[in-house]
């Protein structure tokens, strides 16, 4: 018995120094890697917006040509042998919405300010002798227009950018003063609403996340009318429509998200290991 107890203490001694060397030797479970995050994602910000702006311009413009009755009989035609408009300065402002980061639309309205009219025409006097007479006057006009645009692309903050515009402008002439050796005569001025149509194309620069300045170049045509009336002989008379190249600067103020702000960024959170059993 005595031999036995002893075997059976020694054999359990023996046992529980073995099992940590046992335990040391067995393999640890496995530590299965994650796959790695990618780079942050940053998500396309939605732009779609309604803006305001407002802009000063100052343009030059030019006509096709001035065209009036003789002796108010109708059928007979004469023509200025000169004209010549000089510059003027443009305001306006309007509102738009931007459809996408590349696409937005606006209605605009301008007031022209007055430009002066310089003209000449020959004729007759009462002295039955040839004669020139001189003609001056003026116009002023409110351009409406209903315009789309093309955000190219925005590089450093700038962004180019191309546009056309369709409407009408309510153009209004001053009274014609015609000079000749009879005297001096005043045509009644006359005002018309008529077709209009407008090019553009320049560059806006952020200045805020909102606020943005913009520089261009408008094309505008506005469609022939009634220029005066008539006077001792002369008159009704006709513009045949008026080209004007304006260079204009202004600013604008977008509503929500603008693409002048930097896109929020979606982070990624870090994956936690995962363990076999």
């Amino acid at each position: 018995m005595f031999n036995f107890g002893r075997g059976a203490v020694l054999a359990g001694l023996l046992s529980g120094l073995a099992m940590p060397a046992l335990a040391a030797d067995l393999p640890e479970p496995p530590v299965v890697e994650a796959p790695q995050p990618a780079a942050p994602v940053y998500e396309e910000a939605d732009y779609g917006g309604w803006y305001i702006r407002g802009d000063l311009g100052y343009r030059k413009s030019t006509m096709r040509g001035a065209d009036y009755i003789l002796y108010g009989a109708p059928g007979i035609v004469g023509h200025f042998d000169s004209h010549e408009l000089k510059g003027g300065f443009s305001i306006g402002g309007g509102v738009g919405y931007q459809v996408t980061k590349y696409f937005r639309t606006d209605v605009t309205l301008d007031y022209w300010s007055k430009t002066k009219f310089n003209g000449s025409t020959s004729g007759f006097c009462g002295t039955g002798l040839p004669c020139t007479s001189s003609d001056t006057s003026s116009y002023s006009a409110l351009l409406l227009l209903a315009n789309a645009y093309v955000d190219i692309g925005t590089w450093h903050g700038i962004t180019p950018y191309v546009g056309a515009g369709i409407g009408g402008a309510n153009l209004k002439w001053n009274s014609l003063i015609n000079k000749d050796p009879d005297g001096e005569f005043e045509h009644e001025g006359k005002s018309s609403w008529r077709f209009a149509y407008a090019l553009m194309a320049g560059a806006s620069y952020c200045l805020t996340d909102n606020a943005k300045l913009d520089v261009g170049y408008r094309f505008s045509h506005i469609n022939g009318g009634p220029m005066f009336g008539y006077k001792v002989g002369g008159g009704p008379g006709f513009d045949t429509g008026i080209n004007s190249h304006e260079v204009r600067a202004g600013l604008r103020y977008q509503f929500g998200r603008s693409d002048c702000a930097p896109p929020p960024p979606v982070y990624v959170p870090e994956p936690e290991p995962v363990y076999t059993k």
